[in-house]
């Protein structure tokens, strides 16, 4: 897996690149998926991430998934969201250089779902900072996310494109903070009866759930 520059020293990359196909739509779309915490061994190859992963890849997108600074070959040290949210930030960059595809589906679990959010603030907010000015965000999938311990009272997000997924048996985070979360927000919100954090056995749900939100559909 490719190495690129970071401000941490390297990130750790693996991207899939479709071929571009003018009868599909999503060839048009970069995923870019966010793993949940590393202090509790959270990794790119993190099963909820690897569902986002394949819900992406089987509906023509382009993916990328990484690992935040200080986990595999991505150097650095652990920085509780700040740092993170940079991590994903150089990779939107290095993503513009290698491909044309302009709109991003961004995707995060737990942790991760947390600095997904942050990094949506970033591309809405400013782009020009990150020379991402010619960027359209597509979705925003927040998965379980991390809001309990992290500043989660103001945050701009493109409301009509974001959309939150949890289990009402979540035993990390509260199912009740996520929901008022979400209608404080007032963004679009689905809850997985009996599902817990990491959602055992649910996958597939959860895959179409991910398939409904960014569709429409049951596709």
């Amino acid at each position: 897996m490719p190495l690129i520059p970071a401000p941490a020293g390297v990130l750790e990359v693996d991207a899939l690149w479709q071929q571009d196909n003018p009868c599909d739509p999503n060839t048009d779309t970069v995923a870019l998926l966010c793993h949940p915490n590393p202090l509790f061994e959270g990794t790119m190859n993190n099963k909820v991430v690897t569902t986002m992963y394949r819900f992406a890849r089987d509906n023509g997108m382009h993916v990328v998934r990484f690992n935040f600074r200080g986990v595999g070959q991505s150097t650095g040290e652990h920085d509780y969201a700040e740092g993170e949210v940079v991590d994903a930030m150089t990779v939107l960059q290095w993503i513009a250089g290698q491909s044309d595809a302009r709109k991003l589906w961004l995707g995060g679990f737990s942790f991760g779902g947390y600095v997904t959010a942050r990094t949506a603030e970033q591309v809405l907010v400013s782009p020009h900072v990150w020379g991402l000015s010619d960027f359209e965000i597509a979705n925003v999938a927040l998965i379980s996310p991390s809001i309990e311990k992290n500043d989660s009272e103001h945050i701009a997000l493109p409301i009509e494109k974001t959309f939150e997924i949890y289990g009402d048996a979540d035993e990390v985070i509260s199912p009740d903070n996520m929901q008022a979360f979400a209608e404080r927000l007032g963004i679009e919100v689905s809850v997985v009866e009996g599902a817990g954090h990491f959602f055992h056995g649910r996958l597939t749900e959860l895959k179409k759930l991910l398939e409904q939100h960014s569709f429409g559909s049951d596709s």
